[in-house]
């Protein structure tokens, strides 16, 4: 019988954390079950910092449905399979999972609801193979956990991107320019396809279709003699050229355990490229933090609670160790063995490697022949 869970946000912020939350605790509550959170994802797991959460009229989650970041914090980079300690003046990555083990433990914890990405829910799987009783939410704004059909905050980015587009619009064509809006989504193109159909952008770069630059340049001359003097291209973050690379920022020194690859700058090239191309003057926009922060869409807030009370609902049920996903378009969950995929060796890295199993755009995606059907130049 469950009398106490807990919560842990981790990974990069969005928009949805605080609904996903509150929806846990207020099903909990209803149970009359004490809920927990700990403080800044797995490093407050790993430190023991935890506080107790409620709803009541003095409760520390009231009115947090439409805030956005996490009351309960997050945490980036914090594998506690591979974790830096500082040794003798040097630092070293250090298996500490048994820590959070018992203090879960010491807690009387009966089960720990994970919120985050691919990554988190790569930890959460391996503490589950310590005796853990773990429930995965998905979250993030790159969409590409595996298994469901969409993770909350994603729409969120998706309206912001989207209206970034359309500002862009106004003044792309008051100049006429090339407007280039770079947008994150690590190594899926997912925000970058649906907000360039949602914008009425002219070209989208994404990584799944490595893009030859000429064909951009063709597509935003054709609409220079039809007339059209500026055009709108979207650019995934990880997007890269035929032949070519993604473009790292830079290289983070954050462990083994982790995906220490900075992506960005890609827009950039693709301005200065596209500039030279089409004798039509380019300027880019990156969009960055602002895809993550703020207030969460009606969807968002409404997704973010469905997926709370379900993950609540498998608790009480005694279905553990699964992420709550949504497929065919109801709520579901699917064992966290599925989620890693290949990635099952403990505290391996999850990001853009050949055993992580990221949800990415296909080929037969209905937004990609969306975007072709419509005229949206992919670069290829």
């Amino acid at each position: 019988m469950l009398k106490k869970v807990a919560i842990l946000a981790n990974g990069g912020d969005v928009s949805g954390f605080n609904a996903v939350i509150r929806a846990i605790i207020k099903t909990a509550e209803n149970k009359n079950i004490e809920c927990y959170g700990f403080i800044d994802g797995f490093r407050g797991l790993l430190k023991n910092d935890i506080i107790k959460l409620g709803t009541s009229s003095t409760g520390n989650a009231v009115g947090i449905l439409p805030k956005g970041g996490s009351i309960i914090g997050s945490s980036t980079n914090a594998n506690v399979f591979n974790y830096p300690v500082e040794e003798n003046g040097e630092t070293v990555y250090k298996d500490l999972s048994d820590i959070c083990v018992e203090n879960i433990k010491k807690d009387e914890i009966d089960c720990l609801f994970t919120l985050g990405g691919d990554g988190t829910q790569k930890s959460a799987r391996d503490l589950s193979l310590k005796g853990i009783n773990v429930i995965g939410v998905p979250k993030t704004i790159d969409n590409d956990v595996a298994c469901t059909e969409i993770t909350f905050g994603y729409n969120t980015a998706v309206s912001v991107a989207t209206e970034a587009i359309d500002r862009l619009h106004s003044t792309g064509e008051t100049h006429h320019r090339i407007m280039v809006l770079e947008v994150m989504g690590r190594y899926a193109g997912w925000i970058a396809l649906e907000s360039a159909i949602a914008g009425g952008a002219d070209v989208a770069l994404i990584p799944e279709i490595p893009y030859d630059i000429q064909s951009a340049a063709r597509k935003v001359i054709n609409r220079k003699n039809r007339g059209k003097s500026f055009s709108v291209v979207v650019v995934a973050e990880g997007a890269k050229p035929i032949g070519g690379e993604i473009h790292v920022k830079n290289m983070r020194n954050n462990g083994s355990g982790v995906d220490n690859t900075k992506l960005g700058g890609i827009g950039e090239q693709v301005a200065k490229q596209l500039e030279e191309l089409t004798g039509l003057e380019a300027r880019c926009t990156v969009l960055g933090y602002m895809q993550r922060g703020g207030t969460p869409t009606a969807y968002d807030r409404v997704l973010s609670t469905k997926y709370g009370t379900k993950a609540m609902e498998l608790a009480l049920e005694g279905k553990f160790n699964v992420l709550t996903v949504i497929k065919d378009g109801k709520l579901n969950s699917v064992p966290l063995e599925e989620v890693v995929g290949n990635n099952t060796k403990i505290g391996a890295v999850s990001g853009n490697t050949p055993e992580s199993n990221l949800r990415k755009v296909t080929m037969d995606d209905e937004l990609v022949k969306t975007a072709r059907a419509i005229g949206i130049n992919l670069g290829d």
